[in-house]
């Protein structure tokens, strides 16, 4: 007899995950990988948000805490919106959960109904899509490429709108494309939402990930009516270094974030009462690790776009945000490498990792075939190496 429910047989494991995994294990039995596949940080995280950590286990702050998140990480999450977003939120508008990833869970189980339709830009995070089909939703899909920047515009918008829209998934800075939406673009895409009762999911956990003076832009600022209608999920996972500490956080209309509360409460009640103190510092606390972590970054991200767009039949658009590229490779498809005859991205990346042990993840992960996406959160020794086993593996 089959136990297993038909939502789960339906959701498929993170790819991304998977591959980092196996990346892991044959970096463990000895073999030299270069990882490209992981989506965090390599830097430590900051040393005062680790010291307020060990102060708050030495201090005995290891108790149950409210479900919503204490109201000393409200309160730093309210200021963070107001000082660098100018955004204001009351307490109740906000709820701390176990990593930006539950928080995006918690809003989809709370929102979603049978048969809703939730509009998805591809290339896509890979979570979207289950979390929608976990709650019932239907999930559609907006394929975008690099002829337009992977970012939807108006038009392809509307074009998918209908009764049963519920919300729009917004992710900039993009994950997997580092893609990133100006305040004018972004107004446009408020327009339809606001006309058309559409709630605005916006994903903005790279926020802090921009590059060439880009000017980051929540679309809640955009006009009251657009903040009414959007929760913004953020977190400390990626600015400050922090993924393994598991702290995300939404800003919206009472009623939803209630309704996330109510969720939480009936499955994992509050975030980590450390990781808690730990959040608390990376908001309130100095800065400077950030932006020196931002630099580096961009430092990365303008190498491993000039060696992509310097090998033959590799194409790479230079991302404004988080720290992936997202090359095109389809021209690399249907050739034969050595022995083996690589028709997809899926195969290109098996290819790779066996013959090159270079780990990336293949772009239909992400809806996107034909591509891949490289992380370039690791060093610069790192990268030159993955590269150069690139260009060798594919005869570039």
């Amino acid at each position: 007899m089959g136990f297993i429910s038909k939502r789960v047989q339906a959701v498929k494991p993170s790819l991304t995950l998977a591959i980092d995994a196996k990346a892991k294990h044959l970096k463990q039995q000895g073999l030299d990988i270069v990882n490209f596949g992981v989506g965090e940080p390599d830097f430590d995280t900051p040393q005062n948000i680790k010291d307020a950590a060990i102060k708050a286990i030495n201090e005995g702050f290891t108790k149950y805490c409210p479900v919503a998140g204490t109201p000393e990480l409200k309160n730093a999450v309210i200021e963070k919106l107001r000082r660098d977003n100018s955004l204001e939120y009351k307490p109740e508008e906000i709820i701390v959960s176990c990593g930006a990833k539950h928080s995006l869970y918690n809003l989809f189980q709370t929102v979603i109904d049978e048969d809703d339709e939730i509009v998805i830009p591809a290339p896509y995070w890979v979570s979207y899509t289950d979390m929608a089909m976990l709650a019932g939703g239907r999930p559609v899909i907006i394929n975008t490429g690099d002829k337009n920047n992977f970012k939807i515009t108006p038009q392809t918008l509307e074009k998918v709108v209908n009764s049963k829209t519920k919300a729009l998934v917004l992710n900039s800075p993009s994950n997997p494309t580092g893609a990133t939406y100006s305040k004018e673009e972004l107004e446009s895409i408020a327009d339809i939402c606001i006309k058309n009762n559409i709630l605005i999911i916006s994903d903005e956990i790279y926020e802090k990930l921009t590059y060439n003076d880009f000017r980051f832009t929540s679309i809640a600022q955009i006009s009251q009516k657009a903040k009414d209608i959007t929760i913004v999920i953020n977190g400390v996972s990626k600015a400050y270094s922090m993924t393994g500490w598991r702290i995300g956080y939404a800003a919206g209309s009472t009623e939803i974030i209630k309704g996330m509360e109510k969720i939480q409460s009936q499955s994992t009640s509050n975030a980590a009462s450390i990781s808690i103190k730990a959040a608390v510092e990376a908001l309130n606390g100095k800065q400077d690790d950030v932006e020196m972590m931002r630099k580096e970054f961009e430092k990365r991200r303008d190498y491993i776009v000039e060696r992509l767009n310097n090998i033959k039949e590799i194409t790479c658009l230079k991302p404004n945000g988080a720290f992936y590229v997202f090359p095109n490779i389809s021209a690399l498809l249907g050739k034969t490498y050595g022995d083996k005859t690589v028709n997809t991205d899926m195969e290109l990346a098996d290819y790779l990792l066996v013959q090159a042990k270079i780990a990336v993840v293949p772009g239909s992960a992400f809806g996107t075939p034909g591509y891949i996406r490289i992380s370039y959160a690791t060093s610069l020794k790192n990268i030159e190496e993955g590269i150069d086993r690139l260009e060798k593996a594919i005869g570039g």
